[in-house]
């Protein structure tokens, strides 16, 4: 059985504080790379996604993912990443990571309600 995945964010340059959360995966949680965003803030479009960590004042890590319960609709799709969260750019960007790009932009976590929007690396 996976283990509870607790996140909690702290203000920080990637992203808005996030209080605490908790949420019970239905699977382990695997690495991930690329996700399908309609969001009105941004295009609709596959976002290349990172983890982001507090690491030398802000460093990629590793971004996850996990299906996980959801009171409204059984199921959802949760990606996290480092302690400040994760980071998304547009797919088959050439430029690195960077919290000052206008073209990139945090969050403290992703939650997809379809499947399909969790791509495959």
């Amino acid at each position: 059985m996976p283990e509870l995945i607790y996140l909690e964010i702290e203000q920080n340059p990637n992203c808005d504080y996030m209080p605490m959360q908790v949420y019970d995966p239905h699977l382990e949680a695997v690495p991930v790379r690329r996700v399908r965003i309609e969001d009105p803030g941004h295009p609709f479009g596959v976002y290349e996604v990172t983890g982001w960590s507090s690491e030398r004042g802000g460093t990629p890590c590793p971004a996850m993912y996990a299906p996980i319960m959801d009171s409204g609709a059984a199921e959802a799709h949760l990606v996290y990443g480092g302690d400040w969260g994760v980071r998304l750019r547009p797919e088959g960007s050439n430029e690195p990571w960077d919290v000052s790009s206008p073209r990139q932009w945090g969050e403290p976590y992703v939650i997809r309600l379809n499947k399909a929007d969790i791509l495959p690396t």
